[in-house]
């Protein structure tokens, strides 16, 4: 045999072996594919709920921030030393009590100086009087003593207005804040003593887009929450519309008053508003965990029956579904395209399920979703 029927025989033994490992290894793998096509996947336990008909009372959110409906910093309207402190910090007061009073020892003895002046002055007036009438005094000499007692009368008010003045009152019903002078303290003409603030009704003041003005009226419901209080919603009234828009943002002021009976809300917290228009919307909802959100679209997962080719029983199947959601309410968002009333939605889980996969349906452990959800503080 020569060199060159060796070396094809080498190279058809080969091609041979290279031909009986490939049948093997087609062999295998069409084992592979028919034992798997015999596999049937385990079926996803799911939670579902029923697409819903709600209507929805059209809101518009925005934040804002409270405000005192009277809110001063009581200052000394004299210059005077402290005596007497009569309020302790953080404490309700009513209209009129007394916060802090001045030294008024000098207008006390001014006051009882004047007072006999105007004694003095009563007594010549009526001398006057009965010398008039004897025609022994000129009428002018009388108008010259009225007007010196009413002179006196003058001083008299003038001193007790000082006093009063150094009587620092409340101006109005409310709280206050943490004091600011020290018994014995010297204070000058406006100096601040403490902080005043009316805490019941407060005002929330928020802004909103210029093409919502059209929608906005005194009167309308307004829904107020904060972190501070998250297990209240608060209540309240639109009360002012500011007549012009800011030219710069081009956003409308608006303010509503609430009621605070438990002045748990303080001027200069953040909150979140709702405004509650009086039209109300026919809408398809589902829960919000309902939906698989993508950058391509965003879908749901329909639970649907599915028969088999021979006699049994129809099993569950899951359905991708691409929708078009609208407004957020609490746990639920509207569906404007992609859904009917009355089909079945996975509540949970959607993000590890896949369409085709069969599915059993287990409510047991489904969460319970609100319009108004509830955060609690552990």
């Amino acid at each position: 045999m020569t060199k060159k029927h060796r070396i094809i025989s080498i190279l058809l033994a080969m091609l041979l072996i290279v031909g009986v490992v490939a049948g093997i290894k087609i062999l295998q793998i069409r084992k592979l594919i028919a034992a798997g096509k015999k596999i049937q996947q385990p079926p996803a336990v799911v939670t579902v709920t029923k697409v819903r008909r709600q209507a929805w009372q059209r809101q518009l959110k925005t934040v804002g921030s409270l405000i005192a409906v009277q809110g001063v910093t009581v200052a000394a309207d004299l210059p005077g030393k402290v005596v007497e402190i009569a309020f302790t910090s953080g404490t309700f007061v009513n209209k009129g009590d007394v916060l802090v009073r001045l030294d008024t020892s000098t207008e006390q003895a001014q006051l009882r100086a004047a007072e006999t002046a105007v004694t003095l002055a009563a007594i010549n007036r009526r001398r006057a009087r009965e010398l008039v009438r004897k025609k022994s005094m000129s009428k002018a000499e009388l108008d010259s003593t009225d007007a010196r007692y009413q002179e006196a009368l003058a001083k008299v008010d003038e001193i007790r207005s000082i006093i009063d003045k150094k009587n620092i009152r409340a101006p109005f019903s409310g709280r206050l804040g943490i004091r600011r002078v020290d018994l014995g303290q010297v204070l000058a003409r406006g100096d601040m003593i403490v902080m005043l603030q009316q805490l019941d009704p407060v005002y929330v003041d928020f802004t909103l887009p210029q093409q919502d003005l059209v929608h906005l009226e005194a009167g309308l419901s307004v829904r107020v929450r904060t972190d501070v209080v998250p297990d209240k919603v608060y209540t309240g009234r639109i009360t002012a519309i500011n007549p012009g828009v800011d030219p710069t943002t081009r956003n409308i002021r608006v303010r509503a008053t609430l009621a605070n009976p438990e002045t748990r809300l303080r001027p200069g917290m953040f909150v979140r508003v709702a405004v509650q228009l009086p039209r109300k919307n026919k809408v398809l909802v589902v829960p919000a965990t309902s939906i698989l959100y993508a950058t391509y679209g965003d879908s749901v997962f329909l639970v649907e029956e599915k028969k088999p080719a021979a006699k049994g029983n129809a099993e569950l199947v899951l359905r991708r579904q691409v929708v078009r959601t609208g407004m957020t309410r609490g746990d639920f968002v509207t569906v404007t395209s992609g859904l009917q009333e009355g089909q079945q939605v996975v509540t949970t889980g959607v993000f590890k399920l896949h369409n085709g996969q069969p599915a059993r349906i287990d409510n047991r452990l489904a969460p319970k979703f609100s319009m108004d959800p509830v955060l609690k503080n552990e």
